[in-house]
C-alpha cells in the first residue's frame, strides 16, 4: 500500500508540472470530450452504481443510499457539470494585482495552482467528477481516494474522465483514483506532504476527524452541516413556508439542509404554526422547545443535544427566539459555520444578520440549499470549507489556485 501511494503521489506531481502550464483550450478540450463520455457511457455509469448499490446492506440509511444513488437525471446533471466547467473563465495567469514600484520594478501577483490535490470523500460518486473536473480546470494534479461503497461508480466515472483527458493529449496521472478499499491507502495517501499539497475531506464526523489527526499536509476543511433558518418578525409568512419546506426537504442528506429553524417570539403564534404543519405533512419529524411544542401536539420535545444535530434526514429542531440577537447568540453557539438563512422583510435586520454571523455563506430570503458550487456559478464545487484559510465556502476551480509574484525590472540593483 505504501508502495502504491508513493508511486501515485510521485505520478501526480510529475503530471502537475505538465498541467500548470497547459493551455486553457487543450484543458478545456479535455473537459468537453469527458462530458460526452460520461453521457455516451451512461448505461455502464449506472450499470456500476447499481453494483455498488447492491452491495449495500440493509442497515443502510436512506440518508446515504440517496448519496449513492445515481440516476439517468443525475449522470446527466453530472456531465453537464462538467461541461460547465469548461465553459468557465481559465483560473490560472489571472493577474489579481499589478503595480510599479519608484526605481521601475513592475510587481503582478498572478493566480497559479496549488499542485497536487488529495480528495478523499464517503459515498457521493458525483464528487469523482466533480473534484476531478474543478482540480483539472485550476491546473492542478488530483488523487482521488473514494469510498468504498461508491467503488465501482467512481472507478468507472474516473475511467471516462480519463478519456476526456487522452483526447487532449494530457497525461493520464492529472487525475488519479485510487484502485482499492482499502482504509490503509487513506493512511498513507496522509503522509505524501512532499507530493501532495493540500487535502480535501469530504464525508461523516469520523473521517473528518481522522483525517485532522493524521495528516501531515494542510487541508481544507469540510465539518458537519448544523445549517440555520432563523424567521425574523418581519418576515413574510408565505415566504416563511415556502422557504423553510424546500430548506429543509428539497434534500434532507445534504450538508445545506436546513436542521434547526429558529422563529422570532413576536410570530410565532402567527407564522411558525404553518411552518410546522406543512413541515409534518411533508413527512418531517419537528422537535422544538416548549414553545414550540405548545403550538401544534405533534411538536416532540427538542433535547440539548438536538442543537448540535446534523441529522442529514426528515428531522428538523425548532426554537422560539426573543429577537435577532438571542438568534445570533444561537447560532454562535450551534453552529458549524456552514450556512445561514434569515428571512426578513427588514432591510436593517438583514444587514445585522449578514455582517453578525460568523459562516462561511450568509443569505437573506433565500433557501440554505443554494449554497452549492454549481448554484453560485461555479459549474460545480470540491467542497463547503467551513474554516477560514484559504479558502470558505463552496470550493470551485478558483479558489483551488494561489499565487506568486512575477517581478520584471530593467537592470535595477537594490542599493
Amino acid at each position: 500500500m505504501k508502495e502504491l501511494m508513493l508511486s501515485m503521489g510521485k505520478k501526480a506531481k510529475a503530471a502537475a508540472r505538465v498541467l500548470a502550464t497547459a493551455a486553457p483550450e487543450l484543458k478545456n478540450k479535455a473537459l468537453t470530450a469527458a462530458a460526452r463520455a460520461i453521457r455516451d457511457e451512461s448505461d455502464a455509469v449506472l450499470a456500476a452504481n447499481k453494483a455498488d448499490m447492491d452491495a449495500l446492506s440493509p442497515e443502510t440509511s436512506p440518508a446515504m443510499r440517496d448519496r449513492l444513488l445515481l440516476t439517468p437525471e443525475r449522470v446527466e446533471a453530472m456531465a453537464k457539470g462538467v461541461d460547465e466547467i469548461a465553459a468557465l473563465p481559465d483560473p490560472v495567469g489571472r493577474v489579481l494585482a499589478e503595480w510599479t514600484r519608484p526605481n521601475g520594478l513592475r510587481i503582478s501577483r498572478v493566480a497559479v495552482p496549488l499542485g497536487v490535490i488529495g480528495v478523499i470523500y464517503e459515498s457521493r460518486p458525483n464528487v469523482t467528477a466533480d473534484a476531478g473536473a474543478l482540480c483539472f480546470k485550476s491546473g492542478n494534479a488530483v488523487i482521488l481516494r473514494g469510498g468504498s461503497e461508491s467503488f465501482h461508480s467512481s472507478s468507472k466515472i474516473a475511467e471516462l474522465l480519463h478519456k476526456g483527458l487522452e483526447s487532449a493529449g494530457l497525461p493520464a496521472d492529472c487525475i488519479q483514483f485510487v484502485p482499492t478499499t482499502d482504509r490503509a491507502a487513506v493512511g498513507e495517501m496522509l503522509k505524501l506532504d512532499e507530493y501532495i499539497d493540500v487535502i480535501v475531506p469530504r464525508g461523516g464526523k469520523s473521517l473528518i476527524q481522522r483525517i485532522t489527526n493524521e495528516s501531515r499536509i494542510p487541508l481544507f476543511k469540510h465539518l458537519n452541516g448544523i445549517c440555520h433558518t432563523y424567521i425574523h418578525e418581519s418576515a413574510d409568512p408565505a415566504m416563511a413556508v415556502k422557504v423553510v419546506l424546500n430548506a429543509k426537504m428539497r434534500r434532507t442528506g445534504t450538508c445545506n439542509s436546513t436542521e434547526t429553524v429558529l422563529c422570532d417570539s413576536a410570530v410565532s403564534q402567527t407564522i411558525l404554526p404553518a411552518v410546522i404543519d406543512t413541515l409534518i405533512n411533508a413527512g418531517c419529524e419537528v422537535r422544538g422547545d416548549e414553545a414550540a411544542q405548545s403550538l401544534d401536539a405533534r411538536v416532540t420535545p427538542a433535547t440539548a443535544e438536538d442543537w448540535d444535530t446534523e441529522y442529514l434526514a426528515p428531522i428538523v429542531s425548532v426554537r422560539v427566539v426573543k429577537d435577532i440577537d438571542e438568534a445570533i447568540d444561537h447560532i454562535a453557539r450551534h453552529s458549524s459555520h456552514h450556512t445561514e438563512s434569515i428571512l426578513a422583510g427588514d432591510g436593517a435586520a438583514a444587514e445585522k444578520f449578514l455582517n453578525a454571523v460568523d459562516s462561511s455563506v450568509v443569505m437573506v430570503n433565500a433557501s440554505t440549499q443554494f449554497c452549492d458550487g454549481g448554484e453560485f456559478g461555479m459549474g460545480a464545487e470540491i467542497g463547503i470549507a467551513t474554516g477560514r484559510l484559504h479558502a470558505r465556502g463552496p470550493i470551485g476551480a478558483e479558489q483551488l489556485t494561489t499565487f506568486k509574484y512575477q517581478v520584471r525590472g530593467a537592470g535595477q540593483i537594490r542599493p
